[in-house]
């Protein structure tokens, strides 16, 4: 009887947690379909807390923070989707996405802002992989744009991380990206006023790196 009756519990906690699970999971795809993503942050995490496997849930919840202005639990979310599931490119897209607006943060240290912008460039290079062929604009697109913000702060001369030749490599890659989209699509006026501005700051370095050299 004992036996019989633990059973019993068991199958009714496990039968409520799930559907538990599932209301909470429904209530915050709906409110993610919505844009409402603070309250699908609320009920997604409920859903993720009684199964953190619902890669589903996990994507829902990292792009509802990112939306939320949370980048650390966005990239934590995306992260724990990706353990599950190595080749998501769009959880690669959307944490590179969060890492790159983290980067921006004006009280990080240089040490730190470097890490999430080549954290972010490493992410992007992932979502190329791993993504189909009309998605692989926007990746393009955000890793040109990622390089040139990592070439420029490498260009401070104030911080201990000053480094022209990576700097400027990186401009390269910055170049390099954008011009692999108008390849394709000529019509993409902002990308070539993008790759425009990329070559204006690859130049202005390269020409007092001649100047130098002729003074020299």
């Amino acid at each position: 009887m004992r036996l019989s009756v633990l059973i019993s519990f068991l199958f009714i906690s496990s039968a409520q947690a799930a559907w538990a699970q599932n209301g909470w999971f429904r209530l915050g795809k709906q409110a993610y379909i919505d844009a409402d993503f603070k309250q699908a942050v609320l009920q997604l995490e409920k859903a993720c807390a009684l199964d953190s496997t619902n890669t589903y849930a996990l994507f829902m919840l990292g792009y509802s923070y990112y939306h939320s202005d949370n980048y650390i639990k966005s990239i934590s979310a995306f992260t724990k989707e990706l353990n599950i599931v190595p080749t998501e490119s769009d959880a690669f897209y959307y944490r590179a996405l969060a890492k790159q607006r983290l980067s921006k943060d004006v009280q990080l240290t240089a040490t730190d802002k470097e890490k999430y912008i080549l954290s972010a460039i490493l992410d992007f290079s992932k979502a190329i992989t791993f993504s189909p062929e009309n998605k692989l604009v926007s990746c393009y697109q955000n890793r040109g744009l990622a390089y040139r913000e990592y070439g420029l702060f490498k260009l401070q001369a104030n911080l201990r991380t000053y480094d022209k030749a990576t700097a400027i490599k990186a401009l390269k890659a910055s170049i390099a990206d954008l011009e692999r989209i108008l390849a394709t699509d000529a019509t993409r006026s902002d990308i070539a006023a993008q790759l425009d501005l990329s070559k204006e700051k690859l130049a202005s370095v390269t020409s007092i790196n001649s100047h130098h050299k002729l003074k020299n």
